[in-house]
């Protein structure tokens, strides 16, 4: 099925959930959620996907719920503090390699009713991930090589995430060149847009496109690092 852009009611469905947010308000607006946003949802994903395989012709994604798309449960068990059942954001993943999706470098979006949040890479690493990134960043040229790919994707107008460490890890110290990049616990990069796009179709999937053409060679790298760790 074709792609031709959320329609503006799924907006106002994420508004209406983040005002009424209980399961059993849910429940009872559930045919609204698939009519406006789940249905648009699975062909989203898989035409963007369609397009993604130009730039990475590895990368793995499904139209289905625990896929390219996330669950709109939220698993309350694991969420700490926040305590409200149903998610107010519709993400998407686009991921590279065998491991797990949110541990392997990916194309990611998620939108809520005012947001569009458009990323590439791992937001967090994990443990092995994140001894493999320490691997990697301990050879000089490899910081240089990540340090430059930074400078580039920022040069043109993105974002890349914040620091997680304060103290550099063992084996790292502040003079050694780009010695800051230790200090991070994922590594991604990132451009916001008004969350208005998602309802315009093929100007949607252009402008992810041409997003994640200019992040590919931090997706290409964190990749690299990903073959790197232990499962």
């Amino acid at each position: 099925m074709q792609f031709n852009g959320f329609p503006p009611q799924a907006l106002d469905l994420l508004k209406r959930i983040g005002e009424n947010n209980s399961k059993e308000w849910f429940e009872a607006h559930k045919h609204e959620y698939e009519e406006l946003i789940l249905a648009p949802s699975r062909s989203f994903a898989e035409e963007m996907g369609d397009h993604l395989l130009a730039l990475e012709p590895t990368i793995n994604y499904a139209p289905k719920i625990n896929h390219s798309l996330f669950r709109i449960y939220r698993d309350i068990r694991r969420m700490g503090h926040d305590k409200r059942p149903i998610k107010e954001r519709i993400g998407f993943i686009w991921w590279q390699g065998s491991g797990k999706r949110l541990q392997s470098s990916s194309f990611y979006m998620h939108f809520d009713k005012s947001e569009l949040f458009a990323a590439v890479g791992v937001r967090w690493f994990e443990k092995p991930m994140l001894d493999a990134y320490r691997e990697f960043i301990k050879e000089e040229h490899n910081r240089e090589r990540l340090a430059h790919i930074l400078d580039v994707i920022t040069s043109v107008g993105y974002s890349i995430i914040d620091k997680g460490y304060k103290r550099y890890p063992r084996g790292f110290d502040a003079s050694m060149p780009y010695a800051d990049l230790a200090l991070y616990k994922g590594m991604a990069t990132y451009k916001t847009l008004p969350s208005a796009l998602v309802t315009q179709g093929e100007e949607l999937i252009d402008t992810l496109f041409k997003i994640y053409e200019d992040m590919l060679p931090l997706q290409q790298i964190v990749y690299e690092i990903s073959l790197r760790a232990k499962s």
